[in-house]
């Protein structure tokens, strides 16, 4: 499975390759400026998140989509699949990119863009969940995780303001298969405490596939609307949850 991982590893666009312009979400002033109307449409972002049916044997994964233009949802699937293989740091594609596949055959709408729950390039062999799925459907692809897998951070990660990013980078110790100093992607802090007495960890970003380390991180801070998560994973996690009474336990 390590060697899959590299080869998917190998086949994934860590640059820009998208069909809408990112200024749309990352600097909509400047796009407004400089871009034809067509080309300011918001994009179609999907939210992808997922639950677990722990009462069940065996285990099932509940992987819930969210999908957004601008403000507005325009749809929710979800899907359930067993899980076959343990839980393994560094695998989890394996284990739980099933349901992922199953849940994204149910969308009727096409997204521009999927924002995963989960690593991208911030992964010990550069394939993460949102780098699987992205290489082998060929979408773009951002993974936004919650705690560091591996990978070193350039500068502290301590107390950050709101807005800050501090580039994550493979090094000697990092345990990444990738030269060092090579870009992973951000630590990305999308909200803050004004409270210097409690402080808010970022999200760590990076792109899965035709999305670049600069761009993804721009493209979650465009995403987030007042909360930690980017909105679309944000509301796929909560339905995730809505969505397990659905699914009566076996």
């Amino acid at each position: 499975m390590e060697g899959l991982q590299r080869e998917i590893a190998d086949e994934a666009r860590f640059q820009d390759a998208l069909e809408f312009d990112p200024r749309v979400l990352t600097n909509p002033l400047e796009s407004a400026s400089t871009a034809t109307t067509g080309d300011r449409e918001q994009p179609v972002v999907a939210g992808v998140d997922q639950s677990f049916l722990l009462e069940d044997e065996p285990e099932r994964a509940l992987s819930a989509i969210v999908v957004m233009r601008g403000e507005t949802v325009l749809e929710r699937v979800s899907a359930v699949t067993p899980l076959q293989i343990p839980y393994i740091p560094g695998l989890l594609a394996f284990r739980e990119g099933g349901p992922i596949l199953e849940a994204m055959a149910e969308l009727s709408v096409e997204p521009d863009l999927f924002l995963f729950d989960g690593s991208g390039r911030i992964h010990f062999r550069q394939a993460g969940i949102a780098t699987h799925v992205g290489v082998v459907l060929d979408v773009p692809a951002v993974g936004v995780a919650k705690s560091l897998l591996c990978g070193a951070p350039s500068s502290t990660l301590e107390d950050l303001p709101t807005g800050s990013t501090v580039p994550i980078e493979a090094g000697d110790d990092s345990r990444v298969d990738a030269p060092a100093e090579t870009r992973l992607g951000y630590a990305v802090q999308t909200r803050q405490y004004e409270s210097s007495n409690r402080h808010i960890n970022p999200l760590y970003v990076s792109p899965g596939h035709r999305v670049g380390a600069e761009t993804a991180a721009a493209l979650v801070v465009g995403c987030t609307a007042g909360y930690k998560l980017p909105e679309p994973i944000r509301l796929a996690d909560a339905y995730a949850e809505e969505a397990k009474a659905e699914y009566p336990l076996e």
